[in-house]
């Protein structure tokens, strides 16, 4: 009997070091770190006519847990909203690097930092990680999201070995499959924050079923207008959604 390929390449050390390559050119560690995002609490992100939304799912499981201190979207800016699934405590490493990167371009040149200078910078993180020894990767997937100055609004989405890609809408995490496959039956470029909230809760119901629950979804968004990060409480989506 031939044994899987998989356990070939653990038995013979490939996977001990994120930087070894598999003789079939893979990199075993960042393979599994892949394996850990798809387990991590989903999130959707979404291009709107009006601006852009994030909504997440905090998957809270312990009811003396107060709910604000789970929060699955941070603030880079004032006009950048970020959220991410794999393990947590990684995407804040990258989360404080990315809110000094955008205070120092406000500092020096007395303006907002474009979104995709700090895409690019926690990106590079991740892909150094991939490259060094003595690191692992980062276990994680971040969606970024936001306006620009000039009024453009940007999505994108980084993964585990550093590439990052631009989306009108998308989604990470446990599901995202699934979840993608409903976004391009539903989504419209032209749906505003309001009704991509309705959209995105609606998909949330479906995949969770009986354990969805409102006070699990966490939503931030950035309008044209105001260029300016703001999060719907609870009691603000209980009203949308009646």
């Amino acid at each position: 009997m031939d044994t899987p390929t998989e356990i070939q390449h653990q038995v013979m050390g490939y996977d001990r070091a994120a930087t070894l390559f598999s003789p079939d050119g893979h990199l075993l560690q960042v393979e599994y770190a892949e394996k850990t995002v798809r387990l991590g609490s989903p999130s959707i992100g979404m291009v709107c006519s009006d601006g852009v939304v994030i909504v997440a799912d905090r998957r809270l499981k312990d009811e003396l847990m107060v709910k604000e201190s789970a929060s699955k979207i941070y603030e880079i800016d004032s006009h950048i909203i970020s959220s991410a699934a794999g393990i947590l405590s990684d995407a804040r490493v990258l989360v404080e690097r990315a809110q000094l990167l955008a205070q120092q371009h406000r500092v020096t040149y007395d303006s907002p930092i474009d979104i995709e200078l700090v895409v690019k910078e926690m990106a590079d993180l991740k892909q150094a990680s991939t490259q060094y020894g003595g690191l692992r990767p980062f276990g994680l997937s971040v969606m970024t999201a936001g306006v620009n100055v000039d009024g453009s609004v940007k999505l994108f989405v980084s993964d585990v070995t550093g590439n990052y890609f631009g989306y009108r809408a998308t989604a990470i995490g446990e599901n995202d499959d699934k979840v993608k496959e409903m976004l391009k039956e539903q989504y419209k470029e032209s749906m505003t924050i309001e009704q991509g909230i309705k959209i995105a809760v609606g998909i949330f119901r479906k995949i969770l079923g009986k354990n969805f629950d409102i006070s699990r979804m966490d939503i931030a968004y950035a309008t044209k207008k105001d260029k300016k990060m703001e999060k719907k409480s609870e009691e603000a989506l209980r009203k949308l959604l009646k």
